[in-house]
């Protein structure tokens, strides 16, 4: 992952399935992705109910091992004590996993948060110091974390991170380019001069497309807004103007010299392949 880019690079994100839904299902889809060489591959961390290492672990092991490519696992300062971390980095090393997302990760409901990182970059310190040959990614957002009292506040922290070792930055999704485009001037003026990949998220059915406006705190464009409401009854014209949207942005985004772009999946490979074959000209695969 450390190779000279002449072109932006292209990477996804997958998620563990709940405990309901087979093994095989989440292997058949990485597999599927992986065939379309990212970049990388992330594996989410779900703190609610699933095991770390029988989830994350193992699926960003199969990625690492099975398909020769990197793959990045989630870890959350909120949910996790030294002791688990130094576990977990060992665990990593052992399996040649060198790259790690380091959140603060969301509140669980009845769930005990930890105390020994209140903070993702109290986190990416430990880790860098346990291990500098680890590569941190940390989030981003280009809109402004929801808890933040501002923006001006936001970018501070995000300096926080950044000094802390974070080596590069992954967005939230959003779906206005020209607030990704401020974001990195806001950057820029800051001295944060890390590589920051745009998180883009495809939109191709209502229910995904509804909690993305009952939840998101982004910013939804007036054509956006428009699409959901036009195909709002047409499944198939949903996906295909949700995937449409998806690649004008990351056209336009590649056009900009974006560093990279980061797919969220949801676990569609057919969403992945479809942009792919669309934008495969713009991407160093």
């Amino acid at each position: 992952m450390d190779k000279v880019l002449t072109k932006p690079h292209l990477s996804f994100e997958v998620f563990p399935p709940s405990a309901s839904v087979p093994n095989e299902k989440i292997y058949q889809t990485v597999q599927s992705l992986g065939d379309l060489q990212p970049e990388f591959i992330s594996v989410t961390c779900n703190n609610k109910k699933l095991n770390f290492n029988d989830s994350t672990l193992k699926i960003a092991s199969y990625v690492e091992n099975e398909l020769q490519l990197p793959g990045v696992v989630h870890l959350t300062a909120r949910y996790f004590d030294k002791n688990q971390i130094d576990y977990i980095l060992a665990e990593l090393k052992r399996l040649g996993i060198n790259n790690i997302l380091a959140l603060r990760g969301d509140l669980v409901p009845g769930k005990e948060p930890k105390n020994d990182f209140k903070y993702a970059s109290d986190l990416i310190e430990y880790i860098k110091q346990k291990d500098s040959n680890f590569k941190i990614f940390g989030a981003c957002y280009p809109e402004g974390h929801p808890e933040s009292p501002d923006k001006v506040t936001d970018i501070r922290r995000l300096q926080t991170k950044v000094a802390a070792g974070c080596d590069c930055l992954i967005t939230q999704m959003f779906f206005s380019n020209e607030t990704f485009y401020q974001f990195q001037e806001d950057c820029a003026l800051a001295n944060i001069n890390v590589p920051i990949l745009a998180g883009i998220m495809p939109i191709v059915n209502r229910s995904q497309a509804l909690h993305v406006i009952q939840s998101s705190a982004s910013y939804l464009p007036k054509k956006f807004v428009t699409m959901l409401d036009k195909y709002k009854r047409d499944p198939a014209a949903l996906k295909a103007a949700g995937l449409a949207y998806a690649i004008n942005q990351i056209v336009d985004l590649v056009t900009q010299d974006v560093a990279g772009v980061h797919l969220y999946t949801m676990n569609h490979p057919d969403v992945a392949r479809h942009i792919c074959q669309e934008t495969q000209t713009l991407f160093a695969i």
